[in-house]
């Protein structure tokens, strides 16, 4: 796999780079990182044996292919020398709210460009992506993307249009899933369970209705309904969800992120 460079060393760009080693996509001596302060880029090195080189010139200098990676709203005070150094290259960058039309004037030689929204279970290969590119890519190019990508997880292309709602669900997504185990913990708590084995229960039973989710086409309402028997306590819980506008809060959660990455394209 050509030679991987990260600008940013931050916690998606070590969710990647992790992914990458776990799954053997690329060597880590074919993965390079650098970051704004250089601390975060030395200690994601010294973890996982990547390279970090001491400039940006050293690190993209045979790099094929560049992530970047750093905080959005740093993308306005990036390094002039950028638009030169990645001419030829594929830029892939996972830039929360940055448009294509935005990352093409900071990066106007890229062979192609493509905008990526991934989540931080990424660095188990258990993620979600959600990408769209400035234009077709050409098939190596594409057959690196779906190497890359895949060893984060899954991978689906969007219209770029769908990138802000994608940001609000699952680029924020496990976050509000983290949310919701420390809600159940504690709820397990307040029923009268110690911590201990209220979050093992709480972390279990997420991460077992999430692989029978996956694996049983009949959908959430249906499985969720193969619960729920008539005067149980199950649907005693949901009305008291049901009550809560449990789904309302949700999707306001989800318009509050989309909301926030729109903010973001706008700014410079």
């Amino acid at each position: 796999m050509p030679r991987i460079a990260f600008i940013g060393a931050g916690r998606m760009a070590a969710a990647m780079v992790e992914g990458l080693l776990a799954r053997k996509s690329a060597p880590a001596a074919d993965i390079g990182v650098i970051g704004g302060s250089g601390a975060s880029a030395r200690d994601l090195a010294s973890r996982t044996g990547v390279s970090c080189p001491p400039s940006l010139t050293s690190l993209l200098e045979g790099a094929d292919v560049v992530v970047v990676a750093f905080k959005p709203q740093h993308l306005a005070a990036a390094d002039p020398r950028l638009a030169a150094l990645t001419a030829g290259r594929l830029v892939i960058s996972v830039l929360a709210g940055k448009r294509l039309e935005r990352l093409s004037a900071v990066f106007p030689g890229a062979r192609n460009i493509v905008r990526c929204m991934p989540n931080t279970p990424a660095r188990i290969g258990a993620g979600i992506t959600a990408w769209c590119a400035a234009g077709p890519l050409n098939p190596a190019d594409a057959a690196l993307l779906a190497s890359l990508l895949g060893a984060l997880g899954t991978a689906v292309e969007v219209d770029e249009s769908q990138m802000d709602a994608v940001t609000g669900l699952s680029g924020s997504g496990p976050a509000y899933v983290f949310e919701f185990a420390a809600a159940l913990r504690d709820g397990g708590v307040a029923a009268g369970l110690n911590r201990a084995v209220a979050e093992k229960l709480a972390i279990e039973t997420l991460l077992g209705a999430a692989r029978l989710l996956a694996r049983d086409p009949a959908g959430p309402e249906a499985l969720r309904d193969q619960v729920t028997s008539p005067n149980g306590t199950t649907l005693a819980g949901l009305r008291r969800l049901e009550a809560g506008a449990f789904r309302e809060l949700i999707r306001a959660t989800i318009a509050a992120a989309a909301a926030r990455s729109r903010e973001l394209s706008a700014e410079s």
